[in-house]
């Protein structure tokens, strides 16, 4: 009887050794989006940004030995040079200084509005889109009647009934500020409610806050992502408008918006540098929050995972 040759099973084993290769390789969702966030190098660019300015503003106030609301006549409208890195203002304050203190209150407000209005506004739309019926009936007769108020006229009532503050700040920016999210996450989860990953939860006993927050939301991320990304940008010009009315922060406090709308007035005495430093930095966080909303929409958008 012939023997059969041993080379005829190489290929077999070959086979078995890249699949136990295949599963060593294999990743979780979060991990296999991070590694997809981490190839797109615009994205990380603008994280690094984002990173940098929150760096600088904590570190920055201190690298110079001026204060922020040191005020020195003597040394007003100063231009950029070795001892005022970005000049001073008419009061002789630092801008180096001021600028990196603004960035604390207007990242600071910024942020802590958009969290509050994700999260009132990804319940309020997920809980009135999946319940249906007449409670979403009435959820979103309540998100039309906040959505056709005048947003900076509800904003600026409450800051002038309310003591000023960081705090009424953001309250007044958060008031309606989550009727966007509401209706973005309503249609998201009009439109995946009835899919079958989330019909087999519902056979396998999953209940409200499961399939919303296991099933639903995750697949309704990138939406949600870019959203945030424009909404962060949005709070921080609504801060600025705000101090351009005289209702934002009190002095001596400096926020990118008070800087920028102290800054105008050298459009006509020609100190431009009071308005440019400040303006710079809004637009490059637009810039950076932006170009990172695109990428994690791409890294963890389900349909677009390989």
């Amino acid at each position: 009887m012939q023997s059969v040759p041993d080379h005829l099973f190489s290929k077999k084993q070959s086979g078995l050794n890249n699949q136990k290769l295949s599963l060593k390789k294999s990743r979780s969702f979060w991990k296999d989006a991070f590694y997809r966030l981490r190839e797109n190098k615009l994205a990380m660019t603008g994280f690094g940004i984002i990173i940098g300015l929150i760096i600088m503003s904590i570190i920055g106030p201190f690298i110079v030995p001026y204060s922020y609301s040191e005020q020195s006549l003597l040394d007003s409208n100063l231009p950029p040079s070795l001892n005022h890195w970005f000049g001073t203002d008419d009061l002789g304050r630092d801008l180096f200084s001021r600028t990196w203190v603004g960035a604390r209150i207007s990242l600071f407000i910024g942020i802590t509005a958009v969290v509050i209005d994700v999260i009132v506004g990804v319940l309020w739309g997920g809980i009135a889109a999946y319940k249906g019926g007449k409670t979403d009936e009435i959820m979103m007769r309540i998100v039309d009647i906040l959505y056709g108020l005048p947003h900076l006229l509800i904003t600026i009532l409450l800051m002038v009934v309310l003591e000023p503050g960081l705090l009424t700040i953001i309250i007044a920016m958060a008031a309606t500020g989550w009727v966007g999210m509401a209706r973005l996450v309503r249609g998201e989860i009009l439109r995946l409610k009835e899919s079958e990953f989330v019909l087999a939860t519902k056979v396998m006993g999953g209940g409200l806050f499961r399939i919303l927050f296991k099933q639903l939301i995750p697949n309704a991320m990138g939406p949600i992502i870019i959203s945030i990304t424009l909404s962060v940008p949005g709070a921080i010009f609504a801060e600025a408008t705000l101090s351009f009315l005289g209702l934002g922060v009190p002095v001596p406090l400096a926020s990118w918006g008070t800087m920028t709308s102290e800054g105008l007035v050298t459009l006509l005495t020609g100190e431009i540098w009071r308005l440019f430093f400040p303006a710079f930095f809004i637009s490059l966080t637009m810039f950076a929050f932006n170009v990172l909303g695109d990428g994690l929409r791409d890294a963890l958008d389900p349909k677009l995972k390989r």
